[in-house]
């Protein structure tokens, strides 16, 4: 398959990741971990993934300070002006603002794919035909794409879409409404409707386009410097960037997008996707591949036990016995042991509550 030198991809690797606590703590979250023992960090396995879609040079990584060390150590051969580096943790929308300004500069007919680094795919050839028609579409269409999946669960820690009119083409529809995180009745409610899809947070669009949603979301980033030098060096960026950054709003990407959805569209999309971000989504990965207790790269003996999700350090010993629904998860100093269900909620509240009593030693 050829290669179209359009095709740009921005990984968000800055995240804390504390929802897959205690094993994604804040000093490595979970995008830098080698969770399933494969080889590879969730880092590396995207950036892999894009490698068959964008030309490596079209890769761009955003992520924050105190990470930076850990991208440049998972991605030699990213070079350094492909490398964006928050000088302060905000959350996505300013760093996608000041990536696709960066891109826009290089190439002005530009189609841009942003993803989350974090991300579980069981069907990568799927994947690949899906991104590849969103950014064709994107390509000729000035709307803001999502990649929508079809929930299998109830999940309170899941954005929603809500299918409004289909397009003339196919699998694509405009966006009537968009819920992040809703409370377990309503995301029952969402299941049963069958109207909606599990936002993905994969993100298309024209640099154009995003140009202009960029404007409206976050006016001042870059715009400044812009007014001030039309041909302003990487340099010249970065040292705005230092000064300017701490001011920008910490606005999600998701949030930013879906709040003006009369050009958001959503394709429904089908390659095995699972957020990485909750406890419960491992869980349901294992479900796919058929077992009932998934027990992640860990030395145990169960018996009597169903549901469960457990995840050891390399050297230690687990045996349960009678045990049903839990998560058992042990990192460095902490373990943990919680209902699966609503666990991302659960594991929320203990963080919380770890730091106010415990300071961050434990998190």
């Amino acid at each position: 398959m050829e290669m179209n030198n359009n095709n740009y991809c921005v990984i968000l690797a800055g995240g804390k990741g504390k929802r897959l606590w205690p094993f994604s703590k804040e000093n490595k979250p979970k995008q830098f971990i080698d969770f399933f023992g494969v080889g590879a960090t969730q880092l590396q396995l995207t950036y892999k993934r894009f490698l068959k879609i964008v030309p490596k040079e079209n890769i761009f990584v955003c992520t924050n300070k105190n990470y930076e060390e850990l991208v440049r150590e998972q991605l030699p051969d990213l070079s350094d002006n492909r490398l964006l580096v928050e000088p302060v943790q905000r959350n996505t929308a300013p760093s996608v603002a000041w990536a696709h300004a960066r891109i826009r500069k290089i190439n002005s007919e530009a189609r841009v794919v942003v993803t989350p680094s974090d991300q579980l795919v069981l069907n990568e050839e799927a994947f690949v035909n899906d991104i590849i028609r969103g950014l064709e579409f994107v390509a000729s269409h000035d709307v803001v794409l999502a990649m929508g999946v079809k929930p299998t669960r109830p999940e309170p820690g899941y954005g929603y879409i809500q299918l409004g009119e289909a397009t003339e083409i196919e699998g694509v529809y405009s966006v009537q409404s968009f819920t992040e995180k809703p409370e377990r009745e309503f995301a029952q409610m969402f299941l049963e409707s069958g109207e909606f899809y599990w936002n993905t947070g994969l993100f298309l669009a024209n640099i154009g386009h995003l140009n202009k949603r960029m404007d409206i979301m976050l006016p001042e980033v870059l715009r400044n410097l812009e007014k001030e030098k039309k041909d302003y060096s990487i340099e010249d960026e970065l040292a705005f960037i230092q000064e300017n950054y701490p001011s920008y709003p910490n606005l999600s990407i998701d949030y930013g997008v879906m709040d003006h959805k009369e050009d958001v569209c959503v394709m429904i999309c089908d390659f095995g996707w699972a957020d990485l971000g909750t406890w419960h989504s491992i869980y349901e990965c294992g479900q796919v591949k058929g077992q009932d207790n998934v027990v992640v790269d860990s030395n145990v003996i169960l018996e009597h036990c169903h549901g469960n999700v457990i995840k050891l350090p390399k050297g230690k010993l687990g045996i349960i016995n009678g045990l049903e629904g839990f998560i058992v998860a042990e990192k460095d100093n902490v373990l943990l042991i919680c209902p699966k269900e609503d666990s991302s909620a659960l594991v929320r509240k203990y963080v919380n509550e770890v730091q106010i009593r415990w300071g961050e030693e434990f998190c």
